[in-house]
């Protein structure tokens, strides 16, 4: 689904030096000492961002002139799901997204009903780590009125997206916490470009959170899980990428 490559701090170096002593960059980030320390650095990230940026601080918008000719569709772009490829074949017809988990009312939002919710329109660009970006319009509920009907219970802390497609036997799935999915610009994208969104881009839905890198996007979103924590979750580190290829959980920008 999201899957964008592989963001090294080797890439960051070399970016930054010219591309001189990468060898010796490359035996610093083998070393354990070295990777301690930035993985602390990187740990401090989400607590400065938080404390510069006002919580309700806006991604740059767009006007359509902007819109990129073409928008890549990265990672998968057609789930093997047979259940996936039943609900493609009648245009989701019968499909419904699931929210459960630490809520008080679990629910079954069929995507009319999602459709019919007020809605929010947002032209953003999109930044991948391997080093694009793209200018879309994305269209869908904001995801904070859709956990709003099934009522959050006091211990939810995490809104956890599950997902049709999967890397081999792994399932994909993303997470973002509480003050992410209340952000204004975190929708439920139903449509892209004045278009039902394409399979390719993550149809029927697909989280955009536009405070966020990339590979924060979850496309093919089936189930929204509320829960207090992120261990014991899959690789227990929030996402995909995050328990396979070491990215960081926050990818805020």
């Amino acid at each position: 689904m999201n899957e964008e490559g592989r963001f090294t701090r080797r890439g960051v170096l070399a970016a930054g030096t010219g591309g001189l002593l990468v060898s010796a960059c490359d035996r610093l980030n083998d070393s354990p000492a070295v990777r301690g320390l930035l993985e602390k650095a990187d740990a401090l990230h989400m607590p400065a961002q938080r404390l510069i940026a006002p919580q309700g601080a806006l991604a740059r918008e767009f006007t359509e002139s902007q819109m990129s000719p073409v928008f890549r569709a990265n990672g998968n772009t057609a789930p093997d799901d047979p259940a996936y490829r039943r609900h493609a074949g009648s245009g989701f017809a019968q499909w419904a997204l699931r929210v459960d988990g630490l809520v008080r009312h679990p629910l079954a939002l069929p995507l009319a009903a999602l459709r019919a919710m007020p809605q929010r329109s947002q032209i953003t660009r999109h930044d991948c780590v391997e080093g694009w970006s793209a200018i879309g319009k994305w269209q869908g509920p904001q995801l904070g009125a859709v956990l709003a009907l099934a009522g959050l219970l006091p211990g939810a802390r995490y809104a956890v997206f599950h997902c049709a497609d999967r890397f081999g036997t792994a399932p994909y799935y993303e997470s973002i916490d509480l003050i992410d999915a209340f952000h204004p610009q975190t929708i439920l994208a139903w449509r892209m470009n004045d278009r039902p969104l394409p399979i390719a881009h993550g149809a029927p839905l697909r989280l955009r959170a536009e405070k966020q890198l990339g590979y924060k996007q979850a496309k093919f979103v089936m189930r929204i899980e509320l829960t207090s924590t992120l261990a014991g979750l899959y690789g227990g580190k929030g996402g995909y990428w995050e328990d396979r290829s070491g990215y960081q959980w926050y990818a805020g920008i």
